[in-house]
């Protein structure tokens, strides 16, 4: 192995920040091939048990193996360059599609074309579904977890953390101790580096959370608030977590509406970086509705801010302690159930997105302590369902690059508006 300059570092994260599409599972390759087979800076099994300690963690999992990898070849400082590089090409981008479609979003054929992109979103949404209920249920009792966690959330509306903890508790309580695992503790050093970079980080992240609930309040406070909550539950990929945060900053909060929130999803969609920088757009959203772009500024950095330094505290303080986490059953076994749960979170992600873009009018039926929405059928939106329909054909099933869909599905939608 090579240990490259941090010249070399910093011009190597900045190419895989600008071509990092495609989301967690692409931007994982992508970094394998240029850090591991490229530059052969890691080895393959350090590689390994890193991706294996940021997928048990809350947050992007890509973005923490990046700021890993720099930790790993030049220590705090190479960290912050790999993981700041993997995730500002993509959310100066996002920022700039934001402001576009803050000013010219309503705009006839600009509207169109974003009709397009939600629909397509339908069949992304899906395809993810397929993913990662592939790798996660493997057995019988991750099957059952799966449709609990769905049923919890669709028909019975319980919170989204609720639902990730109670199986985070079962994993945990149904894997047996194995009695072989070494008990070897860390060095004091060790220990005291981690702290201190525990408490670093900590500081980093709520002390402005603190100063914006104490001193400002008001709208930019609580996207602070909802942000951070929103950073220690991202389990499972982002797809996990917007269903929940779709319904709390539209249905709850009032911040989006729901075409927004899809249109937001379709623009983090179509830019490099994690798929998460659509927090980014919401931020944005939610203090542009009460005090204009100026606003709207403050509240995408807030976003980002809230949604990306937990990771770099996860990492800093837990990655000297990879080798022994990484073989802990019983954690291993809270994350299986988490991702089995997760296909349950983005089942219902996906029926939600789909019934609210497809049916105009969706009410509630409310009887005893389910809720179930009924589409009312003669409110079908043709055009989106036929659009949609396209989309998961091509995407799904015929494997078509993602931009591709996404653009032939907004051209689609334009042109049917012009004709």
């Amino acid at each position: 192995m090579t240990q490259p300059s941090l010249s070399e570092l910093t011009r190597s994260f900045a190419g895989i920040g600008v071509l990092s599409f495609g989301g967690p599972a692409a931007q994982i390759a992508l970094m394998h091939r240029v850090i591991l087979d490229e530059k052969q800076w890691v080895e393959e099994a350090d590689y390994l048990r890193a991706l294996s300690f940021c997928m048990l963690l809350p947050g992007p999992e890509a973005m923490q193996l990046a700021t890993w990898i720099g930790w790993r070849l030049h220590g705090v400082r190479g960290g912050l360059i790999a993981g700041a590089l993997f995730v500002l090409p993509g959310a100066l981008v996002v920022l700039g599609l934001t402001l576009l479609y803050a000013a010219f979003g309503e705009v006839p054929l600009v509207k169109a074309l974003f009709t397009g992109v939600q629909a397509a979103v339908i069949a992304v949404v899906l395809e993810a579904l397929i993913k990662v209920s592939r790798r996660a249920l493997k057995t019988r009792e991750a099957n059952l977890i799966a449709v609990a966690a769905f049923l919890a959330l669709f028909l019975f509306k319980l919170p989204f953390p609720l639902v990730i903890l109670t199986a985070a508790i079962w994993g945990y309580l149904r894997t047996p101790v194995s009695p072989g695992i070494p008990d070897r503790p860390a060095p004091p050093q060790v220990l005291v580096r981690s702290l201190k970079a525990a408490a670093t980080w900590l500081a980093i992240w709520l002390l402005p959370l603190a100063a914006l609930v104490l001193l400002v309040g008001g709208r930019l406070a609580d996207i602070g608030v909802f942000f951070s909550k929103l950073a220690i539950l991202t389990f499972g990929g982002a797809y996990a977590v917007l269903a929940w945060m779709a319904q709390e900053v539209v249905e709850d909060k009032g911040w989006l509406t729901l075409t927004q929130m899809m249109d937001g999803l379709g623009l983090a969609e179509t830019t490099p970086g994690p798929l998460i920088l659509v927090n980014q757009f919401v931020g944005f959203m939610a203090a542009n509705q009460i005090g204009g772009w100026q606003l709207g500024l403050a509240g995408a950095g807030i976003a980002l801010w809230m949604t990306f330094i937990p990771s770099f505290l996860f990492i800093f303080t837990g990655a000297p302690f990879i080798d022994r986490l990484t073989h802990m059953p019983r954690l291993s076994g809270a994350l299986a159930a988490i991702t089995a749960a997760v296909v349950g979170v983005i089942a219902n992600l996906s029926l939600w997105f789909a019934l609210h873009v497809l049916f105009a009018t969706l009410p509630d039926a409310n009887l005893g302590i389910l809720h179930l929405p009924l589409p009312d059928p003669t409110s079908l939106r043709v055009l989106p369902a036929l659009i949609a329909v396209g989309a998961t054909l091509a995407l799904v099933w015929r494997h078509w690059p993602l931009l591709i869909v996404l653009g032939l599905s907004a051209l689609a939608s334009a042109l049917a508006a012009v004709v």
